[in-house]
């Protein structure tokens, strides 16, 4: 029985991989008077002469809403937000497990973005964060923006910045490995959606200067009538040489290639023309751009996908789950690009510098210890 046959068998057995559970015991008259009525009007009055009460005298303080519309789930594209909820509660799941984080799977029937828009702040006051998932690129970037704008949680939206923040340790240990500069290697993205964009952004802030980034169309330039409003303003900030062509033309002298695209665009003859020592983190899945075994063999140092099957796996497990955790545990209206470089640098910390090699630059996405690390840095980030 292959995985995806043995996950549907077991998808059925589960009916559902979440579940609510009573925190209190409720098994007498005073039981149900203390958790109910008529108590339970003391901290409802509370609240009213006090919102911030909300986060102590309910279970806010820990929840999160993990929201979608269905629009680009996995790499199965627009399936709609039914059919995303199994990916929703995989994420919920991934939450509670990982980070102690209750979370609660919400899919909007809709592709307005005002309306999901309107939709998400009228619940947010249930809730301590805002987790946004497989959204399509570029409304995922309006959401987000107006989401952040009107909201007083945190709201992240983790295909951009789980993956960026999992992108940013494992290049930040893999420089170390190949002793290069972090401000001094070029970088070649492909794939200029959500993720892509992200990472991009990221990775300045980390200090990396000289990044060209790629999309099916050719490479993201600055003018370029073409782009979206996204792409426009990036590509302000990256290839700085104005280098037009393809990904085949960019990879050329290029120290690190990062890819959020499609399967099998990369040639082994692509990374021969990449410097010496080159890393490759190729994570369009579940097919990567380039196989593990063809980017070694066309002389790549490093190379890290988005599969459990290969070394150095880049998984978004290693960074929403501690990320949050710390915005709630400090109570963060939001998660800020501080927040998100320090949970890199956390993230990179768990490999120690004489534990780092080719095939270990980022920690097991089954690491439990990852989140409290991660938690930590994000509040200490939060204080600064």
């Amino acid at each position: 029985m292959s995985i995806q046959e043995e996950s549907l068998k077991k998808h059925y057995e589960w009916k559902g991989k979440i579940e609510v559970i009573s925190r209190p015991k409720i098994n007498t008259r005073e039981d149900l008077s203390l958790a109910y009525t008529p108590g339970v009007a003391q901290p409802c009055l509370e609240i009213q002469k006090d919102i911030n009460k909300s986060f102590e005298l309910t279970r806010r303080s820990n929840l999160v809403a993990v929201i979608t519309d269905g629009t680009a789930v996995l790499g199965l594209g627009d399936i709609g937000p039914e059919a995303g909820m199994p990916v929703m509660e995989g994420k919920c799941a991934l939450f509670k497990e990982f980070a102690d984080v209750d979370a609660f799977p919400i899919c909007v029937k809709s592709k307005d973005v005002d309306e999901i828009v309107r939709t998400i702040y009228l619940i947010s006051g249930s809730f301590g964060g805002i987790n946004l998932e497989d959204i399509a690129a570029p409304r995922c970037f309006e959401i987000e923006e107006k989401l952040k704008a009107i909201c007083d949680i945190p709201v992240f939206h983790d295909d951009q910045h789980g993956t960026a923040v999992v992108v940013g340790a494992a290049l930040i240990n893999a420089v170390k490995v190949v002793e290069k500069s972090i401000d001094t290697i070029k970088v070649v993205i492909s794939g200029a959606g959500s993720a892509g964009l992200a990472i991009c952004r990221h990775l300045l802030n980390l200090g990396v200067k000289n990044i060209i980034m790629s999309d099916r169309f050719g490479l993201i330039v600055e003018n370029d009538e073409n782009l979206n409003s996204a792409q426009a303003d990036i590509a302000k900030l990256t290839n700085r040489e104005h280098i037009t062509g393809s990904l085949q033309d960019a990879l050329k002298g290029a120290d690190v290639f990062i890819g959020v695209s499609a399967p099998n665009i990369v040639s082994e003859d692509m990374i021969k023309s990449m410097n010496k020592d080159a890393i490759v983190f190729p994570m369009a899945n579940p097919t990567p751009e380039i196989m593990p075994d063809l980017a070694l063999k066309a002389g790549a140092r490093i190379v890290g996908t988005g599969r459990s099957d290969f070394p150095n796996q880049i998984n978004n497990v290693l960074a929403f789950p501690g990320i949050f955790r710390g915005a709630l545990d400090c109570r963060a209206k939001a998660i800020t690009e501080e927040m998100k470089k320090a949970a890199s640098y956390a993230l990179a910390s768990m490999i120690k510098d004489e534990d780092l090699n080719e095939n270990n630059i980022i920690a097991s996405p089954l690491n439990k210890e990852v989140a409290k690390v991660v938690a930590e840095a994000v509040i200490a980030a939060n204080r600064t």
